[in-house]
Order: C-alpha cells, then sequence, then structure tokens
C-alpha cells in the first residue's frame, strides 16, 4: 500500500524539483547576459515574483481543497475546459522537457570523466552513446516508479542531502575568498552593449527556470499526509533555493571577473571550484552535479506523470490515464509521460539540441499556467471581496505578465507551436470518447483560432 508523503518528504520532493541542473550552470548563464547590478535586481524581482506565486498556490489550496493538484484544475474551474486543458497540456509539456534536460545534462557531465580532447563519447549530452545511457536512465527511474512514490520520495530525501553538500562547500569557499575589487569590474555590464532594462530582461527566463517545480508540493497534495505540510513544506524551500542561488550567483563574480565568467565551459560552478580547491574541485562538482540532477529527474518525473494523471480524472485528459497499479502509482500516466520522454530524446539527437535551448523552452511552456493561477485567485478574490487575496493574486498575474514580455516576441511563437501537438491530442481524445471535456461554441472557436496562430508561428519561425 502507497504511504502518503510527510513534511520532509513533500520539502525534499520541492527542494530537489527547483535544485537541478541549472543552479551549477548559474554563474556563466548568468555572466553572459547581465552584470552584477543588474543580477542583483533580477533576482530581487524574482524573488518577490516567486513568493507572490507560491503564496497564490497556499491560498487557493486552502480555499479551494476539492480540487486536487492544482495548476490546471484551477484553470479548469476558473475560466472552462479548453483553457484547463491547455494549462494542463502546457504545464506536462514543460515537465516533459525539463526531464530530458536533465537527462541531457546528466550525460554531459559525466563527460567530464570520460570524453579527451582526442576522444569524444558524451560531449554535450546530445550524442548518440549519450542517447542511448539516457533512454537506459530513463526505463530504470521509470520502474523504479512503478513502486509508488513513496520508494522515490526516500531516494529523493538523500539525493537531495547529497546535492547540498557541493554547494555548501562552494558557497563556504567562495565567502573566504571573495574579493569586493573583482566584483566591482564591470558592475554595471557595460562591454555588454546593452541597458540595465536589458540586461535585467534577459536574467528572467533563467531565474524563471531555477524556480520550476514550486508548485510541487501542491501537483502532490492528494498524497501528504497533512494538508497543512503542503504550505510548509512550499516555502521552506523557496527560502531555502533563493537563499542558494542568490548566494552562487553573487558570490562568483567576486572570485572571477564577469568577462572570465561567461566564456567558462558549463556546469561552471565546477570550473570555479578548479580555482578554489584544484583539479579535484572539477570532479567534486561533476560528481555533485550528476547526484543534484538524478534527484531532480526523479521529482520531476513523479510531477511529471501526476499530472495527466490527475488531468485524466479532471476529465480533461483521456480516462485510461486515470487508472494505477496495485502500489497505487499512476502507471498508465507514467508509461505515457516516458514515452513521451523517450521520443524526444531521439528528437534531441538527430537536432543536436543541448541543455541552454531546452532551458528555454521549458521555461516558455509554464509562463502561461503560471499567469493562469494568478488570474484564478483574482478573479474569486473579486468575488469574496477579500483584498489580501486580490493584492496577492494581482502580484503573482503582474510577475507572469513580466515574465512573458520579457520572454520575447520569438520564444512567444516557438511555445505556441509546441501547442500544436496538444490541439492534435485533444481532436483525437474527442473523436475517442466524444463525452469528456466538453466545449461550447466560443472554446471551439477559441481553439480554431488558436490552431491557425500556432500554423503561422510555425512557418514565421521556418522563415
Amino acid at each position: 500500500m502507497n504511504k502518503k508523503l510527510n513534511l520532509i518528504s513533500l520539502t525534499s520532493l520541492v527542494l530537489s524539483s527547483m535544485l537541478g541542473a541549472g543552479v551549477f550552470s548559474l554563474p556563466q548563464n548568468m555572466a553572459i547576459i547581465a552584470g552584477p547590478f543588474a543580477l542583483l535586481i533580477g533576482w530581487g524581482i524574482t524573488g518577490i515574483g516567486i513568493i507572490f506565486l507560491a503564496t497564490t498556490l497556499l491560498l487557493l489550496n486552502k480555499i479551494k481543497p476539492n480540487l486536487q493538484g492544482g495548476i490546471f484544475s484551477y484553470a479548469k474551474d476558473g475560466f472552462g475546459n479548453l483553457i484547463g486543458f491547455y494549462s494542463a497540456w502546457g504545464y506536462w509539456l514543460c515537465a516533459v522537457i525539463a526531464n530530458v534536460s536533465y537527462l541531457v545534462i546528466v550525460f554531459s557531465a559525466i563527460s567530464f570523466f570520460i570524453d579527451t580532447p582526442k576522444h569524444t563519447i558524451f560531449s554535450n549530452g546530445n550524442t548518440w552513446q549519450s542517447m542511448l545511457g539516457a533512454s537506459i536512465l530513463l526505463w530504470l527511474i521509470h520502474f523504479l516508479l512503478l513502486n509508488g512514490t513513496q520508494t522515490a520520495s526516500i531516494i529523493n530525501i538523500i539525493t537531495t542531502l547529497c546535492k547540498l553538500i557541493p554547494l555548501s562547500i562552494f558557497i563556504i569557499l567562495s565567502f573566504v575568498v571573495f574579493n569586493f575589487k573583482t566584483f566591482k569590474i564591470d558592475l554595471m555590464g557595460y562591454y555588454l552593449n546593452n541597458s540595465l532594462l536589458k540586461q535585467i530582461k534577459d536574467t528572467m527566463l533563467i531565474t524563471l527556470w531555477v524556480f520550476i517545480g514550486v508548485e510541487g508540493a501542491v501537483i502532490l497534495s492528494s498524497r501528504a499526509k497533512n494538508k497543512n505540510d503542503v504550505g510548509k513544506a512550499t516555502l521552506l524551500a523557496v527560502i531555502i533555493a533563493l537563499f542558494i542561488y542568490l548566494l552562487v550567483t553573487i558570490l562568483s563574480f567576486g572570485i572571477m571577473n564577469r568577462i572570465d565568467l561567461a566564456s567558462m565551459k558549463n556546469p561552471s560552478i565546477a570550473g570555479i571550484m578548479t580555482i578554489l580547491i584544484g583539479k579535484f574541485g572539477n570532479l567534486f562538482t561533476a560528481m555533485g552535479l550528476i547526484i543534484s540532477v538524478c534527484g531532480a529527474y526523479l521529482s520531476w518525473t513523479i510531477m511529471a506523470a501526476e499530472v495527466p494523471w490527475i488531468a485524466s480524472k479532471n476529465n480533461i485528459f483521456p480516462n485510461i490515464l486515470s487508472k494505477q497499479n496495485d502500489n497505487n502509482a499512476p502507471s498508465y500516466a507514467l508509461w505515457f509521460t516516458n514515452i513521451s520522454m523517450q521520443i524526444c530524446l531521439i528528437l534531441i539527437w538527430i537536432s543536436k539540441i543541448d541543455y541552454n535551448k531546452l532551458l528555454t523552452i521549458a521555461s516558455e511552456m509554464i509562463l502561461v499556467p503560471y499567469f493562469l493561477v494568478g488570474a484564478y485567485l483574482l478573479k474569486i478574490s473579486f468575488i469574496k471581496k477579500n483584498k489580501f487575496n486580490i493584492f496577492i493574486g494581482l502580484g503573482s498575474c503582474i510577475y507572469s505578465i513580466w515574465l512573458l514580455y520579457a520572454a520575447g516576441f520569438l520564444n512567444l511563437l516557438l511555445s505556441l507551436v509546441l501547442y500544436i501537438p496538444g490541439l492534435i491530442f485533444l481532436v483525437l481524445t474527442k473523436i475517442n470518447n466524444p463525452n469528456i471535456l466538453f466545449l461550447n461554441k466560443i472554446e471551439k472557436f477559441f481553439c480554431f483560432i488558436l490552431l491557425l496562430v500556432s500554423f503561422y508561428s510555425l512557418y514565421f519561425l521556418m522563415r
């Protein structure tokens, strides 16, 4: 029988889903687009925005305890079946792409141990050897999760503790050698030839990426031992993650100047650790990255499978995806999700897409589901005339709109293209089961318009 998740398990799942590969590449990813001053402002905006978003999720979990899983169930309840479907599709696709990116970066990190200048095997994690190894890892985790989320959560607690060790050592050593004169070099990012606003905007998708997973406890609320633990786990994980991200980013600029940081190979923390403690630092960090990413992958696979399972229970996805095995694991949803990831791995091998591109795509797909969460709280708070909830919902909406603006036009077009498979999936679902996901005339018209816009976006990007 599948046991419920306690506070430690929930916190570990949320923290692990956020603390993945991104944190180990933050110094280089940030240095290439912004100076230290812009980064401080960017992290400030992100910290406030994520707290608004996390508080929105917690309030909705209390106000609407019957809506298990949050995110897309809120979108469906507030704005109808079609919006609920698109929210579920966008979030699920984000989870799938995030998981695939973790598999890519794992084998990119393993290349530190195996590849040589004359003999490349895993490279950037997108060679055929990497895809073969990633596929094996994918299906090993798949069969582990078929035994239930409790087994996976115990492993996840261990990997979360393991990943905090190299990060803690990095932060302590960086504090010791931090040089304020080095930090001030190109403080405003003048050599980037970009305005301060442009630098801040460019940090937004990266800062969002490292916080994706903040909703993990809410997604798994139906499996929580105590409903009050959902809120505690979310806030605790957000505070810990924000503290780590801020220190990892800012302290790095006190060790190396921005230009040198920007030219480093990822994971850039490995290169900085080499400066701090010698060659052992590179291998030590690479090991930490592999453990960290495997833990994050485990968390995200649980959440990715949970999305179609909950969506099916809410009559958004086909009913077959709501079936569970004897261990109460969402087996059909897990098969659906992991087969989709296997297809993505094959496409990555063919196209040679790297980790940074996957990061951008996954971040883009989560923006609309996040906006709909804030919009739903705003809607029900206006009805109940709750001023505090209106303030929180408005703050969450403003942050989401700012992210959509910061993402840029081309990324928005790309996200629209990725809704085309969702539209096809919707049509096939309706053909096989006409009674599921009832759409009124307005929703059918909107669906048609979105299809046209999506194909135009595909045409525009191909040109």
